[in-house]
């Protein structure tokens, strides 16, 4: 079968980036807070194209914060159809931890043109990132945008049954109490 991106992909958190500056990337997508500062590790890296995105990693809509909207999403849709014009070497994508923007953005980059391979994109997801949780509100505005018929949310919700059968009580708990509760699955 054909690999679901025709280049290497990494994921990651911003604490994790100097582990990356020697393993020729040349494309980094940068997803970070709105008010955050730019990450300074970059400077240790080789000559690569960067693009830098900021909103909150956040699911719901709340005052003072900037949420991922569909614009965003249509960014990584045509950022994604970009890259297929052009030489990519290794593609590392980071928000602040790379668990939820990071991951989310990985995922849609690997079922954009990869119809029918949804749950594959996301067990590849699961292999190169195990604490991945993928930010639910842009993988279904992107299951919109892609005309997926929920089959994007559906592999989304099976890896949140993994990784909740493999979290701690604690923060199973921690997630059903936050904003971030309906991506909890209920019969775990």
């Amino acid at each position: 079968m054909l690999p679901l991106l025709p280049f290497p992909l990494t994921i990651c958190g911003i604490d994790e980036l100097p582990e990356h500056a020697e393993a020729g990337v040349s494309h980094v997508l940068t997803i970070i807070d709105p008010d955050w500062p730019d990450p300074e590790h970059f400077r240790a890296f080789k000559p690569h194209k960067r693009t830098i995105w900021r909103f909150h990693d956040i699911v719901n809509e709340h005052d003072g914060q900037q949420h991922p909207t569909e614009r965003n999403v249509r960014a990584i849709l045509d950022y994604g159809t970009a890259l297929q014009d052009e030489a990519v070497a290794h593609l590392l994508v980071h928000c602040h931890m790379g668990i939820s923007r990071s991951t989310a953005t990985a995922a849609i980059l690997m079922a954009q043109h990869n119809p029918g391979r949804e749950a594959e994109a996301f067990a590849h997801l699961a292999g190169i990132r195990p604490q991945a949780w993928p930010n639910s509100r842009m993988i279904g505005m992107a299951d919109r945008l892609l005309d997926r018929g929920g089959a994007l949310v559906a592999a989304m919700r099976d890896l949140h049954k993994v990784q909740v059968r493999a979290l701690k009580p604690e923060m199973v708990n921690y997630l059903r109490t936050s904003e971030r509760g309906a991506e909890v699955p209920k019969d775990e």
